[in-house]
């Protein structure tokens, strides 16, 4: 069999069988795409040995790929080869390998005042600049992943009761309440730009020029745009703002259960990072009276 017949057999099986989402199926064929790239003379599952992954994954540890990336990409091959010998298709191919261990790392976040200065960037009188404010806020105040505002439909927003419905990770759906200032430039971008340009993909909220909707690189790009022209010098991405969010929310007084559900992570140890970036934030306030003295 090709070995480019087996992967399709195998990301069919995680996308009907599995109930992958199609970000997680996104992921799965660009790590194969790295895979047959790193071995080019592999065309069949005949050519494929049991070594294939630790040598790959040593390769992309040598291109600085982080633990994290590599960690994935492992169970993923992992998991294509066992699913090559449950079917029948390939035996031998499975061992025993050690996961690398994952660095611990708290994520960047912005301050309020960071926040602040990132909001007021966007020019509101420039219909694509009120776009990015709109998405900016609705990011910030909700604590959605990228995948989930990019993705965003007119029906997942309740205007008058300032909520916000999305169906993350796992198919799981989650409410999540919006501030009134986010919602106020949602209806701006909304009547003022989206419903005034050209409409192709009509159920989506954030749209481009053609359309249709944006892209993950696009709002990137803007984000690292913006924070650049507001002197932010931390290394950010959209995500930043999903960590803002959670960590003010807990400096606040928030319950750690409630950010949970609003954040929409299975485990209440995944939230817990960010009870770590308030007791630093805590700590660090401290450090600076007391220099002060």
């Amino acid at each position: 069999m090709d070995l480019s017949d087996a992967i399709s057999r195998f990301i069919q099986y995680c996308l009907f069988e599995k109930n992958l989402t199609k970000i997680t199926i996104y992921d799965y064929n660009e790590d194969f795409r790295l895979f047959l790239k790193y071995f080019p003379d592999k065309k069949t599952i005949d050519d494929l040995n049991d070594s294939d992954i630790e040598e790959f994954t040593y390769q992309q540890s040598l291109n600085g790929l982080k633990t994290s990336s590599i960690a994935r990409r492992i169970t993923v091959l992992k998991n294509f080869f066992l699913f090559l010998d449950t079917e029948g298709i390939k035996k031998g191919l499975v061992k025993p390998i050690i996961m690398p261990k994952r660095e611990k790392t708290l994520p960047v976040y912005l301050t309020v005042a960071e926040i602040d200065r990132l909001m007021s960037v966007p020019n509101i009188k420039k219909g694509n600049k009120l776009r990015d404010k709109a998405m900016i806020e609705t990011m910030y105040s909700s604590g959605l992943r990228v995948s989930e505002l990019i993705n965003l439909q007119l029906k997942q927003i309740n205007v008058d009761e300032h909520i916000i419905t999305v169906v993350g990770k796992g198919k799981k759906e989650r409410s999540i309440p919006i501030r009134d200032e986010s919602i106020k430039f949602l209806k701006m971008y909304i009547s003022e730009v989206r419903n005034k340009g050209v409409i192709v993909e009509k159920n989506y909220v954030f749209l481009n020029k053609q359309g249709k909707r944006l892209s993950r690189q696009y709002f990137f790009t803007c984000i690292k745009k913006y924070a650049k022209q507001c002197g932010i010098e931390k290394d950010i991405h959209p995500h930043t703002l999903r960590h803002s969010f959670a960590t003010h929310l807990l400096e606040n007084g928030a319950d750690l259960r409630a950010v949970q559900e609003m954040l929409g992570h299975t485990k209440v140890e995944t939230t817990q990072i960010y009870t770590h970036l308030s007791n630093q934030h805590i700590i660090n306030a401290y450090d600076l009276y007391w220099k002060k003295k």
